[in-house]
Parts: structure tokens; C-alpha cells; sequence
């Protein structure tokens, strides 16, 4: 399914959780906790676009493979969202971040509805990233530096 925008989808425990696609169909970021229905999921999202440019990721080594993962704190520590999957570069986590705050921009600007005909479906060294800029990587700033999103 291709179009941008917000989606909820009902996970195997019968919950549901939010995932934000680019205008290409690619997730670009989901959920990080589970809700009662669809529309406390859409609510939470909601709650994130208002925190806006107040977001920042901890960009952190994965575990158990290869690659880097961005998650966005809440205030007391536990993730609010998450990146859709592991980047094999620090750099193009970093972009992928960069990304998802501009279409949560965009998302603020257009009243963060949900996509049109979203339906439920069944179905390391961390570092500080802000909008722009952080601590550790290569440096490169630019869009392209490996995969997209």
C-alpha cells in the first residue's frame, strides 16, 4: 500500500500501534507502546506532533546484528517511537531521524490526520540527535548517505 501518512495497525496481542509511512509506502517510524483502540493510537500521535521540534533521538548500536536503530525518549525514559527498522550506517540513521521530523512537520502543518483509508489490519553507544546535528557518526549531514527511507 503506498501513500504518506499515519496508519494504525491491530497487533497480534489485539492492541494497536501506530506506524508513519513516506509518500514511497516505506514505514519510517512506529510506535513504541501499544494502546486500547485506534484512536488512543492516533491520540498518541497526536501528542508526539505537538512535541514537534522538541524531539530527540538516541541513536544506539543494535544488540544483536549489524546496524543502528533511533528511538525518541518520553520523559520518564521509556520510547515514545522508534525507526521502522536497523540502518547499516550511523550516518543514514541520523538522516533517517532528520526525515521523520520533517514529515511529522508536515503532518502538524496538514492537522496530523490519518492517511485516507487507514484501516486496522491484523496482523551499543547511544547518542543524543536533534533535529540537526549530534554527538559521534562520520559527520555527513547530507541526504543520501547510504539507503532511504
Amino acid at each position: 500500500m503506498r501513500g504518506e501518512g499515519l496508519f494504525t495497525e491491530r497487533a497480534p496481542n489485539g492492541r494497536f500501534q501506530w506506524q508513519l509511512k513516506a509518500m514511497n509506502g516505506r514505514v519510517v517510524a512506529v510506535s513504541s507502546s501499544v494502546h486500547e483502540s485506534s484512536a488512543d493510537a492516533e491520540r498518541a500521535f497526536a501528542e508526539l506532533v505537538a512535541l514537534g521540534p522538541a524531539l530527540v533521538a538516541r541513536i544506539t548500536h543494535v544488540r544483536d546484528g549489524l546496524g543502528w536503530t533511533w528511538v525518541v525518549p518520553g520523559p520518564r525514559g521509556n520510547p515514545l517511537v522508534k525507526s521502522s527498522r536497523a540502518y547499516e550506517r550511523y550516518a543514514t540513521c541520523q538522516n533517517a531521524f532528520r526525515r521523520f521530523m520533517a514529515l511529522v512537520a508536515r503532518m502538524a502543518e496538514a492537522g496530523a490526520q490519518p492517511a485516507a483509508g487507514a484501516k486496522p489490519v491484523t496482523g551499543a553507544q547511544p547518542a543524543a540527535v536533534g533535529g540537526v546535528g549530534a554527538a559521534g557518526g562520520d559527520g555527513a549531514g547530507g541526504a543520501g548517505a547510504g539507503g532511504g527511507v
